[in-house]
């Protein structure tokens, strides 16, 4: 009889002993990460208050992704051959990595200024459009359109070598090649730290809420295998 109890207390610690394997318990802590990417799934209502803030993240995203590659193509091109190579470039809308950021957002994004190059650019605004560059602009004109908007300063010097005081920052060579080509130019005399125009995006529904979505996804943290 002894022989029979010890080999079913036996045959109970290979079962316990099973019932804890390693891979079982790593079974249990990736249920967590199941769990986190079950529930990305599941439909939620975005709130209109959630679409005016993904609205800003979006705006933020796609302007600042465009001031990044601005300076660095500008920087490319006046090592290259000064202001008559980077005076084309200065257009960073229309650059396919900025276009492409765009078109995911379904967003068209424009730079405007009251002192612009280009009279295509012309716009006036109010000294609230001009101030601080952490000030923003969001709203939604209608049900499928929002609006983004932020001030452009001139926060580099490189912006002084097309945009900055005449005979100081900008040769009058320059600054006569830039007239060739702009001849109603009033984009001169900015000083570093000063507001040069704004940043004006409009973005579309379905583009702001995907971005919304995106945002607030949980990623849950990978355990290290060793």
């Amino acid at each position: 009889m002894m022989r029979h109890f010890l080999r079913a207390a036996g045959a109970a610690l290979l079962l316990l002993a099973a019932a804890c394997r390693p891979d079982q318990i790593e079974h249990l802590r990736e249920s967590k990460r199941i769990g986190a990417e079950a529930e990305n799934w599941v439909v939620k209502r975005i709130m209109p208050e959630d679409l005016l803030r993904a609205t800003r993240w979006a705006g933020d995203s796609l302007t600042r992704h465009a001031d990044r590659e601005l300076l660095r193509v500008l920087r490319d091109k006046l090592a290259e051959g000064g202001v008559a190579a980077a005076l084309p470039y200065c257009r960073p809308a229309s650059f396919p990595g900025v276009d492409s950021v765009a078109k995911t957002l379904q967003a068209s994004a424009r730079r405007v200024s009251s002192k612009p190059r280009n009279p295509a650019a012309l716009a006036a605004l109010t000294a609230s459009d001009l101030q601080p560059d952490t000030a923003r602009q969001v709203a939604r004109p209608n049900a499928e359109t929002f609006f983004y908007q932020r001030p452009i300063i001139a926060n580099d010097a490189l912006c002084l070598r097309c945009h900055g005081k005449v005979g100081q920052d900008l040769s009058a060579t320059d600054y006569a090649l830039i007239r060739r080509q702009f001849p109603q130019d009033q984009a001169t005399g900015y000083a570093l730290g000063e507001p040069m125009g704004v940043w004006r995006v409009t973005l579309q529904r379905p583009g702001v809420a995907e971005f919304w979505t995106m945002k607030t996804r949980k990623i849950p943290k990978r355990r290290k295998l060793f």
